[in-house]
């Protein structure tokens, strides 16, 4: 479900059985506006990627077989509500949308390190890699980062993985393609992170990135048993367009599960629902809309259900992202550093005062959050 999904609404072009999966706005270039900081705070957001480079030095659709890296810096708009997300592409308004800034390319993976280590915060050491889903730039990657990181207070530092998305309502094929191969690119940036010692790695992906993030971690264990247990502070998949028979049998594949392995679901994902339509699943079993836990009841994971937040969300397809009332909780009990954090006991813990209810079934963990906290 593209940032773009109202303007899609009313276009002929786009075909109306993907239209809640992903809009059809044009999103061929994004100009760096330098003067977007006089307006908007700064929030840099870094970047590996296996997009190749144009002649015009922008990463586009196309597939490079090696990584690139950035350092972008985005411009958040001021008097913005927490989870929106606006953003233009020809001539965007720094007082009203997300725009880039600035756009540095760094060297080598050697200059990439340092960089990441001289933007470590004094006192933090978390690396946070978030792998983007269908249908986005690069550009559009980097806004979403960074309205996360600025809405959540996400500590550390921010890294997104720009896999060859072709960024087109009907590039699915393409990007699934594009998906299998970009594992190579995020297994080699996984372990050049985890090789330099900074800090904590947390790998978050949202949507098909979620499929790809998982299908990586398969990989790396069956080359190195073991090493993403051992090396990432932890794994959060939100709304994964995942089936849950490959999810099972990626995960049986795994020596060791990394801890804590969080899943964010809703039931009223509009785009996942959709996505199970196209490939002919009635039963709609898409791993971002799971509603019973006894499918995942032999894997040792913890499934947070954010359905009752939907109804005030920007996007049904990204609840964590574009719900106010969840990001103001989660943001409020420090939800998402407390969950990876290695003094917490359980990666739940934070959330106990907003959960309904909480289902232990064998080694699975689902846990039912609700505005207003606990039912009674």
């Amino acid at each position: 479900e593209s940032e773009s999904e109202i303007n899609a609404l009313g276009n002929p072009e786009c075909p109306q059985a993907l239209i809640a999966l992903a809009g059809c706005a044009r999103t061929d270039f994004t100009p760096t506006v330098p003067q977007a900081l006089e307006v908007g705070e700064a929030q840099s957001i870094f970047a590996a990627t296996t997009r190749a480079q144009e002649q015009d030095g922008k990463f586009g659709f196309r597939r490079s077989p090696g990584l690139s890296f950035l350092e972008l810096t985005v411009a958040i708009p001021p008097d913005r509500r927490p989870g929106s997300l606006k953003f233009g592409y020809k001539d965007p308004d720094p007082a009203t949308e997300f725009t880039m800034a600035r756009r540095d390319v760094i060297a080598d993976a050697n200059a990439f390190r340092s960089e990441i280590r001289r933007a470590l915060p004094p006192g933090q050491r978390e690396i946070n890699v978030f792998v983007h889903g269908y249908n986005a730039t690069q550009s559009e990657t980097a806004f979403r980062a960074a309205q996360l990181v600025h809405d959540l207070k996400v500590p550390g530092v921010t890294v997104i993985y720009s896999w060859p998305s072709r960024g087109r309502a009907l590039g699915y094929a393409y990007d699934n393609d594009s998906m299998l191969f970009a594992r190579d690119g995020l297994e080699e940036l996984l372990r050049l992170l985890a090789g330099a010692g900074y800090g904590r790695v947390n790998l978050i992906a949202h949507s098909l990135g979620s499929a790809l993030a998982v299908e990586t971690l398969r990989q790396i264990d069956l080359e190195t048993p073991g090493w993403p247990a051992r090396n990432l502070g932890g794994v959060l998949l939100m709304s994964p367009d995942v089936d849950v028979d490959v999810f099972r049998a990626q995960m049986r594949s795994l020596s060791r599960v990394p801890k804590p392995f969080v899943i964010l679901v809703s039931r009223e994902d509009r785009a996942l629902s959709i996505s199970a339509t196209l490939r002919g699943d009635n039963k709609r079993r898409r791993l971002g809309t799971l509603d019973n836990v006894e499918l995942v009841s032999d894997l040792p994971i913890e499934i947070i259900d954010v359905t009752a937040f939907s109804r005030d969300a920007e996007s049904s397809h990204f609840v964590a992202a574009s719900s106010p009332s969840l990001i103001a909780l989660l943001g409020n009990t420090r939800a998402l550093d407390r969950t990876f954090s290695p003094e917490s006991r359980s990666p739940l813990e934070p959330l106990a005062p907003l959960a309904a209810s909480v289902v232990q079934v064998r080694e699975a963990t689902q846990v039912m959050l609700a505005p207003d906290g606990p039912v009674r």
